[in-house]
């Protein structure tokens, strides 16, 4: 399938979820369409990009690991997202990988995800923290920081400082995941 081929699939993704496991178990069966899937989704203008990404979504929820081989492109690429139904799903993915990574048992993700990816993640969950977001991807930024902060020492004061400045300003669900996320800040 090519590019545009592929492309052209996506118009008929949309929320329901049987939809984005049939184009998941698409990827999934067939990795080599996931670099033209992540091209879409980093065509960050276009109105399919959130489609893409709901796709990478749901192939990375089903198996994290198939994401191993494109973690320099996601990680490189993903601070560029910035259409909200695409941002929520890309920030939905950092915290797969996080969740993986601090995970108590063995798994490939704590092998192939290198300092840089980390960084990357970091940042962008930050960015997400600290700019006009909408209330998902703060709060899987916010779980994506706490869950990275068990190795970089440096992110749980960050991360406390931004929930406690922004409290005031923000929704009742974020309100309540970032009383949850300071409870557990506090008690680590």
């Amino acid at each position: 399938m090519t590019k545009e081929e592929l492309y052209n699939e996506l118009n008929y993704v949309n929320h329901s979820r049987e939809k984005r496991l049939y184009y998941a178990h698409l990827m999934h069966n067939n990795l080599d369409l996931v670099p033209k899937l992540l091209d879409i989704l980093f065509t960050v203008d276009d109105k399919i990009s959130p489609r893409a990404a709901w796709v990478f979504e749901f192939m990375c929820n089903e198996d994290i690991d198939t994401i191993i081989p494109f973690l320099d492109h996601f990680t490189e690429n993903m601070h560029k997202v910035h259409l909200d139904s695409a941002v929520r799903p890309v920030a939905k993915i950092c915290e797969f990988l996080a969740k993986a990574y601090t995970s108590k048992f063995d798994n490939k993700i704590k092998v192939f995800l290198t300092e840089t990816h980390k960084e990357r993640i970091i940042e962008t969950c930050f960015d997400y923290m600290i700019n006009d977001e909408k209330v998902a991807p703060k709060a899987y930024g916010m779980s994506t920081l706490f869950l990275l902060g068990k190795q970089y020492d440096w992110i749980y004061p960050e991360l406390a400082r931004i929930l406690e400045d922004d409290f005031s300003k923000q929704s009742a669900a974020f309100k309540a995941r970032a009383r949850h996320i300071l409870k557990k800040i506090k008690t680590h």
